[in-house]
């Protein structure tokens, strides 16, 4: 099936759900015999199902999980895939950034990446010295879109102050469980600027997934979806917002594509922002900076 695409009014489009590769290949570290033929396939399954956008970072095990996505899409038409990397917090400045971006193209045996990412702020390093490297890479054609991760509003600003390139995207933590972005007005900045929110673990890593709570429970039979599918269409039925997932067995990433071709109403998107019976003020895993 074909992915519905939100485009930006400069022109910028982008498939509303992606696929993540956390994990894949060990967590900070590459995991010691680490199996990834699992992963491989997972990868191609996606494709096949209609999968084209897929997110990684230099990061996830230390480099091995582009290392792994580039062997799974090897084979595919470069042209058909959108994919997202990210710079280390420690690698901002300029000439890490190049070299950081260089070595991602390099794992992923790609020529170019159609977005890439600050991972998280870095208040040692000048946001200038690391925009300038960023604008060098576009000028280059080593990446074609440049975002952000983890930004609040003043850091999103002040990026964009230092940039002469649109800063497209801010990635962050958001889901029904965990709404700082849109309490420290971040969600209504990126909305109201043409700048896409990407959310991460949609489904809270299988917390949003199970049956019991009684708002998501009412709406899942309204539109005969799973948790897992309500909590996703969710975010993305929002202005502006996508989603990554990620999912190795056949039944998740299946169920995942049943989040996508059909609509949320606003009327029920606007309950679940504001009866959603749990909602926690900040992440638990990575704030806004």
């Amino acid at each position: 099936m074909n992915i519905p695409t939100k485009k930006l009014n400069n022109g910028f489009e982008i498939p509303v759900l992606g696929f993540g590769t956390w994990f894949m290949g060990g967590s900070f570290e590459k995991e010691v015999n680490y199996d990834e033929s699992r992963d491989i396939e997972a990868i191609k399954k996606t494709f096949k199902l209609g999968g084209t956008r897929f997110d990684t970072a230099e990061m996830y095990a230390h480099g091995y999980s582009e290392e792994i996505l580039g062997r799974a899409l090897k084979e595919y038409n470069r042209s058909q895939l959108f994919i997202t990397s990210k710079v280390m917090p420690i690698n901002l400045n300029y000439d890490n950034v190049i070299s950081s971006c260089k070595n991602s193209l390099a794992r992923l045996q790609m020529d170019y990446l159609d977005l890439y990412l600050i991972h998280m702020p870095n208040p040692d390093i000048s946001i200038n010295e690391t925009m300038k490297a960023f604008d060098h890479l576009k000028e280059e054609g080593l990446i074609k879109n440049i975002g952000v991760c983890n930004f609040n509003v003043e850091r999103l600003k002040e990026a964009q102050s230092q940039t002469k390139n649109k800063i497209v995207l801010n990635q962050v933590h958001y889901n029904l469980l965990f709404r700082e972005p849109a309490l420290k007005g971040v969600i209504d900045y990126c909305q109201n600027n043409d700048i896409f929110i990407e959310a991460w673990r949609p489904i809270q890593q299988g917390s949003l997934a199970k049956k019991g709570i009684d708002i998501v429970d009412r709406l899942g039979k309204k539109y005969n979806k799973t948790p897992a599918q309500i909590a996703i269409n969710w975010l993305i039925s929002q202005k502006n917002v996508i989603t990554l997932v990620k999912a190795s067995d056949p039944k998740h990433l299946e169920e995942n594509f049943g989040s996508i071709g059909w609509n949320m109403s606003e009327e029920d998107v606007k309950l679940l922002i504001k009866d959603y019976p749990i909602q926690l003020d900040r992440s638990n895993a990575v704030q806004l900076k």
